[in-house]
């Protein structure tokens, strides 16, 4: 089977590509700007599948970028698959398209909080993934998969993810949230889970691969554990957030995406697609080697 895989240099990506090949795939990974809709025809042609995981995942590039990247670079990579022909293309969104939810994990049936939307990444991630689910009722064989948060080795550089994993892990980061958490997920079970997506995801479904739900103050001792540095332990309450984001000392988004735990649950992919992600720890240590941070916490 011949594959092309968007954003095969990336952190995702990249274990996507690995993945496959490994499987036995015949993997076309060519690096294409999602905006050149000729190009993207060019790499497309003779794929039997394609993976699309390239985006721009930034909370500070420019709204306009990423909108351009991640919807409109969608856009095309659909209309490419439909023009080659390709059997079934398998997008990657995010997690955050299915919440979180306020009290309990969120699955696929559950979708973003309103506030959440005003997030540039988040509210172009949706447009995205909706755009996929469209072509997949219409003219395309498509599934979605929905990670949560990715960690691992290759996060070079780096994701939002891996950049706060860098920071707890060189001691910068001395504090967290309280009101927060994430669902944390070793990067290579992400990338089984988009090979199973191929194999075995209903056309037109979207399945949440992730890991572990993580209350923020446990992932960040997890973490300085593993770097040998002192845990951190001021423990933020989110209206001080919410004031440091206003005073430029916080990213306003990020902030903005603490206001609940972003806990999910990953049965469907379990029972459809066979998914079993593993211990996350593992994927933390190869995280915190990654960045280039020693066991005394240094960079």
């Amino acid at each position: 089977m011949r594959v092309y895989v968007t954003g095969a240099g990336g952190f995702v990506g990249a274990h996507v590509a690995r993945e496959l090949a490994g499987r036995g795939a015949d993997v076309r990974a060519e690096r294409v700007d999602l905006l050149d809709a000729a190009g993207l025809r060019r790499a497309v042609d003779g794929c039997d599948a394609v993976f699309h995981v390239a985006a721009l995942y930034s909370y500070d590039a420019d709204p306009d970028a990423i909108e351009r990247v991640n919807v409109e670079g969608t856009r095309n990579v659909i209309e490419a698959c439909v023009r080659a022909g390709v059997r079934r293309l398998v997008h990657t969104s995010t997690a955050g398209t299915c919440g979180p939810v306020p009290g309990r994990e969120a699955t696929e049936r559950d979708g973003p909080p309103a506030w959440e939307l005003e997030v540039p990444y988040k509210r172009t991630k949706l447009a995205a993934e909706r755009l996929v689910l469209e072509a997949a009722r219409a003219e395309l064989d498509a599934v979605v998969v929905n990670p949560t948060a990715p960690v691992g080795d290759g996060d070079r550089k780096p994701t939002p993810t891996g950049r706060m994993v860098a920071g707890v892990a060189s001691g910068r980061i001395r504090g967290y949230v309280a009101t927060t958490g994430l669902n944390v997920v070793d990067v290579r079970d992400v990338a089984r889970g988009h090979a199973l997506a191929l194999e075995r995801g209903i056309r037109g479904e979207r399945y949440l691969l992730g890991g572990v739900n993580l209350p923020l103050a446990d992932l960040f001792a997890a973490i300085a554990d593993l770097a040998g540095v002192p845990r951190p332990r001021l423990r933020v309450p989110y209206v001080a957030a919410v004031a440091a984001a206003r005073l430029g000392l916080a990213s306003a988004d990020e902030v903005r995406l603490a206001r609940v735990p972003m806990y999910f649950s990953s049965g469907k992919a379990r029972s459809v697609l066979g998914y079993e992600p593993g211990p996350v720890t593992p994927a933390l240590a190869r995280a915190i080697r990654g960045a280039g941070v020693d066991g005394e916490g240094e960079a």
